[in-house]
């Protein structure tokens, strides 16, 4: 299986450079993004060979996650069971019968590390999710979508009332799992005690970290920096402890000048003056099943580059 994941920042202005083609040129199973930008209806894509799992921020233009995806899931999360901390649309989580698929777009510390205290909390409540998906335990508080025996979403019953014009109700139009955009708040929510099958676990985005100093081109002038400070790096280190792979230094555990963000000032990216902080991370059990991880830094239209992992599922 071929999974990629890119950070878009902003997809809009993506669609008019060229995302269609380059996502068709992959050809991947999943293809995940960050920062998409957008509310629910306000792009439309020409990827029929996908279906498309979306999750929004309630401050409109920013942030956003979303997952295409050939093979239909059993159930997508839309959150890790916080309020405060889901507000954002940072995570969209994929059930499959073999695995599960988290894409992630953590937030970013900010100048001054003036978000570090809601970015602690963040990547604790992040790894409690993945090892909790591992052991078949959900996150109660979420809204996740699920087909009912029609093959629709299922929709909570007050789904679209009064989010019209001057308060109009809105009739909510039946759509099978996948099928274009659909307000998460349009979804019911996880109960507390829910289960799923224990699985491993993948998960990629934009982890908003350069784990060590190989990581990025200049560690010296940028250590204690929002993305190099001991916390977040820390942080990345208990999870991976915590039983997950970074599967592109596994491959590649001396490459040095590999990056998946450059500034867009003082010609970084021509310079190769980058960081590492995309990553695709895989549960210890799938390690062995690791085919290759790359980085595709020829490909633009973003801040960001996509990364992508091949993994031997069969």
């Amino acid at each position: 299986m071929r999974m990629i994941s890119w950070n878009v920042n902003g997809l809009r202005a993506v669609l008019k450079k060229g995302f269609e083609d380059i996502v068709c040129q992959f050809d991947a199973d999943v293809v995940a993004l960050q920062e998409t930008k957008l509310q629910a209806g306000q792009a439309t894509l020409d990827l029929p060979q996908y279906r498309e799992f979306w999750s929004y921020a309630e401050k409109k233009g920013y942030s956003g996650t979303a997952v295409f995806t050939k093979e239909e899931p059993l159930q997508v999360l839309h959150g890790l069971g916080f309020p405060h901390l889901d507000n954002e649309g940072r995570i969209v989580a994929c059930e499959f019968p073999e695995y599960w698929f988290v894409c992630v777009y953590t937030p970013n510390a900010q100048n001054e590390l003036a978000r570090i205290d809601h970015r602690m909390e963040w990547d604790d409540a992040f790894r409690d999710f993945c090892k909790g998906l591992e052991e078949g335990v959900l996150p109660a508080g979420v809204p996740v979508e699920r087909a009912g025996a029609d093959g629709n979403v299922v929709l909570r019953s007050e789904a679209g009332l009064g989010e019209g014009k001057n308060g109009a109700d809105v009739i909510p139009e039946s759509a099978p799992m996948g099928d274009g955009h659909l307000p998460t708040q349009w979804l019911p929510l996880t109960q507390p005690g829910e289960s799923a099958q224990p699985k491993p676990v993948v998960t990629c985005g934009d982890f908003n970290v350069a784990h060590h100093e190989i990581d990025l081109k200049n560690p010296g002038p940028n250590r204690g920096n929002a993305g190099f400070s001991d916390e977040e790096r820390e942080k990345f280190t208990k999870l991976l402890d915590a039983g997950f792979v970074d599967t592109f230094r596994s491959t590649h555990p001396d490459l040095a000048g590999a990056y998946s963000w450059w500034s867009y000032r003082f010609n970084a990216r021509k310079n190769n003056a980058g960081w590492r902080i995309d990553y695709f991370l895989v549960s210890d059990a799938l390690a062995p099943r690791i085919q290759a991880a790359s980085i595709y830094s020829e490909v633009f239209g973003s801040d960001h580059c996509p990364v992508g992992l091949e993994l031997d599922l069969d």
